[in-house]
């Protein structure tokens, strides 16, 4: 297989991924070896990729394909969302632009609209996953809303019905004006805003004195029923048993009293809105108060608003601020910092409402979900993510789990013509429900199913199961192979939407955990620590870095800093990184492969080499897995690059390269294409294409052989001693280089390397080699004007007369003499303070103390060179 000159990853990624594709190696059957299965995050059925779904992809990439070569029978589902607020936004949009509107058209006729749009535009962001070169089995692709996903959800609906777990009631709740829904307190951001904070007059009915109240949205007094009071405050006692006027619209309401009013905030006195606030409708429910809701759905004040009816909320504040000044109501207004709730989605302020909802009570399945955690049974990489589940889970309150929405599953809840309601799989089976229910005549077109759908995340939360089928057929054989699944790789700010909802489903309906580890990503930041957004521009288009850097190349950009559970400052650079990695292994192997080789004598070097490296990769490998075990994957990453850049490119092939012209001997060659195989093998996870290709073109290959199927290697006993001893070798090696590098002399130049005291031998043929030496040889006085330096607690000497220039080299070592009597006098200052000796730990101490040694040996062999050159 003929290799270009250059890496051009175009030329390689289609055509591998097409032949993995051909030979059906992303495809997971149950069979008898242990399966390792990972369960896509569904992104939205419309999205598209961007840099967060890049590093949760290429992570979850790498687990499976080391799975894979590990032996293991991997199985990566993927999948999409069908995202019932962002999606039905999506589509009343595109109708808005055809001069359609969602209120002209039936359920069902939206409903078209929105499968179309679903069936035009989604799906693209698992194409574009492709790639990346992720190895999903697509041949598995579900869809929330699919047959067998929305049977399942339907399914458990009616089972945690009967169970007596899910109920209807009205409740406050967070409603979104724009998506004209209600949504679940986990989708409501709360950001810091900068208002006001008014003071306004309440009338004390029968009296000429006010009232004052201080609230931040003056345009909800329209829904005001009572004034509440602490009853140990003397600041308000005078008004116990009285009524106020709420300004502007003169309705009479009574002052009741409570201890959850605090005494220090504002006047000590609160008006009570139940329809608009949380607390206040706790209040309203304690003292049966009336509840006035003055809102429309979309925001603006219905008629309960009096003379602001028909206008926007905010709007009305703006108005009813003036209002309130004119009529002489407005006591004083004040800068006023709050926080404010909005929503996740389209990102404007909830509004509290009163609303007719369905809930899922989630104290009893929440304690199984809690307990599992905490014990380790799922194990969360990294651990601090305990804190925050705990947090969440012992202060869980009911799931709103219904949606004023018509794209999504829509609730299985008929309502009987005179009141009441079943709960059914069907209509059919509800309307036998209904005949034993009511004691008057019905057929099954009086049944009214509920409008509503359910929260997108109740489909979501049951994903590990249902990609199996796992709901409707409980006992099948994929279910009972692949269940529970291996690793969650997830962002942390989805714990409380879908890490925790689907741990709770898995007790619920399998009654063990749905997956054993939850690794969880950190955000992609850009260089300055902004998160990627398009509104900031900051946010690098996926597909422009793959064309650029190649798929490997952006592969390893995202990882090389992408620490579990630790954002990632993102910058093109890291991605060059990667490019250049590539080219390094694409240039180390045309290298190879370019040798003549013949059947010769293996050199002394060539010998030592190997075993070295062959002790290097082992201990290596032993690493990469432990790391592997501690969901340090970057760290694996960088374990390996240095294992391929500097132990194999930097040491092992310049210890065995052949002179110019001349041949490699075939012992030699044959272990450097084993030690190829099983680097190609360790960096295949992280890079697949780059390896697949050479790892295609390292011999000649089988139709249908691939690396991915290929299994890890083995780690061999680790020579410690070796590896350690070399280390010592390449010190002695770096300092000949820096010698020629400070002497300016030229590489061609043979070089006497002398040794000054005991030597040991074992490693003089790498030295000779890689430093070009004509000998190493014992003295016990070095050479007159020889270069020195120190490898351990040896001297070195290289002779260079007539190679340099006396007075330059004099003046260079005189200068280094002047800075390391500096730094030699800061260390002395350092040990001749009692209390630093005292009271450091013994450790650093010694440290100091080797500084010390160090430094004085330096100086006493530059000062002998300097005395040598100058005799």
């Amino acid at each position: 297989m003929e290799l270009a000159s250059k890496y051009n990853p175009s030329d390689v990624e289609d055509k591998w991924y097409q032949y993995w594709l051909d030979n059906g190696f992303f495809h997971s059957t149950p069979d008898e070896r242990k399966p390792y299965t990972i369960v896509i995050p569904p992104p939205n059925v419309t999205g598209v990729l961007h840099m967060g779904h890049m590093l949760n992809n290429t992570i979850q990439d790498v687990l499976v394909r080391r799975a894979r070569m590990q032996g293991k029978n991997a199985c990566w589902v993927p999948g999409t969302d069908h995202a019932s607020i962002a999606t039905e936004a999506k589509v009343v949009a595109s109708l808005a632009e055809k001069g359609i509107k969602k209120s002209d058209l039936t359920r069902e006729e939206f409903l078209k609209h929105a499968w179309d749009w679903t069936h035009e535009h989604g799906g693209i962001i698992l194409e574009q996953l492709k790639k990346l070169g992720a190895s999903c089995d697509w041949e598995r692709t579900a869809f929330t809303m699919d047959e067998i996903r929305s049977d399942s959800v339907t399914k458990v609906f009616c089972d945690l019905y009967e169970k007596g777990l899910i109920y209807r009631g009205v409740r406050m709740v967070n409603w979104d004006p724009k998506a004209l829904t209600a949504i679940s307190d986990e989708e409501v951001n709360h950001k810091e805003v900068h208002g006001k904070l008014y003071y306004l007059r309440y009338r004390i009915e029968g009296e000429d004195g006010y009232a004052v109240v201080a609230t931040t949205r003056p345009e909800t007094i329209m829904g005001d029923t009572a004034m509440c009071i602490h009853p140990d405050n003397p600041k308000t006692a005078h008004l116990k048993g009285k009524k106020v006027i709420v300004p502007l619209i003169n309705r009479s309401i009574p002052v009741i009293e409570d201890e959850y009013v605090d005494m220090e905030f504002g006047t000590g006195c609160l008006k009570v809105t139940p329809a608009h606030d949380v607390n206040d409708y706790v209040l309203g429910e304690k003292y049966n108060l009336p509840s006035i809701d003055i809102f429309n759905d979309d925001g603006t004040l219905n008629e309960h608003g009096a003379m602001y009816e028909g206008m926007d909320r905010f709007d009305v504040r703006k108005k009813i601020e003036k209002d309130l000044e004119e009529a002489g109501l407005m006591d004083k207004m004040e800068p006023y910092t709050n926080k404010v709730g909005y929503s996740e989605r389209t990102d404007i302020p909830v509004e509290p409402k009163l609303s007719m909802q369905w809930f899922l009570k989630m104290s009893q399945i929440a304690k199984p979900a809690l307990e599992n955690v905490e014990n380790d049974t799922i194990k969360f990489h990294p651990e601090k993510y305990k804190n925050t589940y705990r947090h969440w889970m012992e202060n869980i309150k009911d799931w709103n789990i219904s949606r004023q929405l018509w794209w999504g599953h829509r609730i299985p809840a008929y309502f009987l013509p005179n009141g009441g309601f079943v709960v059914a799989l069907s209509k059919e089976e509800a309307y036998e429900k209904a005949l034993k229910q009511v004691d008057y005549p019905i057929t099954i077109d009086d049944l009214r199913q509920d409008e509503d759908a359910l929260d997108t995340w109740f489909s979501s939360w049951l994903w590990p199961i249902s990609v199996f089928d796992g709901i409707n057929n409980p006992d099948n054989e994929e279910i009972k192979y692949y269940y529970p699944t291996s690793d969650l790789v997830t962002g942390p700010d989805i714990i409380f939407f879908w890490v925790a909802r689907m741990i709770m489903s898995g007790y619920e309906y399998r009654n063990q955990e749905c997956f054993k580890n939850v690794y969880f990503t950190g955000i992609v930041r850009d260089k300055i620590g902004r998160k990627m957004s398009k509104q900031l521009g900051n946010s690098p288009d996926p597909f422009e870095l793959i064309k650029k850097f190649g798929a490997d190349g952006v592969r390893m950009g995202m990882l090389l800093t992408a620490p579990a559970g630790n954002d990632l400052l993102y910058d093109d650079s890291l991605c060059e990184q990667g490019r250049n990695f590539n080219n390094k292994i694409w240039n180390a192997f045309r290298l190879v492969k370019g040798w003549e080789v013949a059947d010769t004598e293996q050199s002394e070097s060539g010998k030592i080499a190997i075993e070295w490296f062959d002790s290097q990769l082992s201990k290596t490998l032993l690493e990469v897995d432990d790391l592997f075990g501690k969901y340090r994957l970057s760290e694996a990453l960088m374990a390996v690059y240095k294992l391929f850049w500097d132990e194999f490119s930097s040491w092992y092939l310049e210890m065995i390269k052949p002179a110019y012209q001349q041949p490699i001997d075939r012992e030699t060659y044959n272990a450097t294409l084993g030690f190829f195989d099983s680097l190609l093998k360790m960096l295949h996870p992280f890079m697949p294409f780059i390896t697949e290709e050479l790892w295609q073109a390292l011999e000649t290959r089988k139709p249908g052989e691939s690396i991915m199927v290929q299994l890890m290697p083995d780690p061999k006993t680790v020579d410690k001693k070796l590896i350690s001893e070399f280390e010592k070798i390449k010190e002695i090696i770096a300092g000949v280089r820096t010698v020629r590098l400070q002497k300016n002399v030229p590489n061609k130049e043979q070089l006497t390397l002398q040794v000054v005291g005991k030597h040991k031998s074992d490693f003089d043929s790498v030295i000779i080699k890689l430093c070009n030496l004509d000998k190493i040889e014992e003295v016990s006085e070095k050479s007159p004007n020889a270069a020195t330096f120190m490898a351990g607690t040896t001297e070195f000497s290289v002779p260079i007369e007539g190679l340099v220039n006396v007075e330059e080299e004099i003046k260079k070592m005189e200068d280094e003499i002047v800075y390391l009597e500096g730094f030699l006098q800061s260390v002395l200052k350092k040990l001749s303070n009692e209390r630093f000796v005292q009271n450091a730990k013994p450790e650093i101490v010694e440290n100091e103390r080797k500084k010390q040694a160090d430094a004085e040996s330096k100086i006493a062999s530059l000062k002998e060179s300097v005395n040598a050159m100058r005799s």
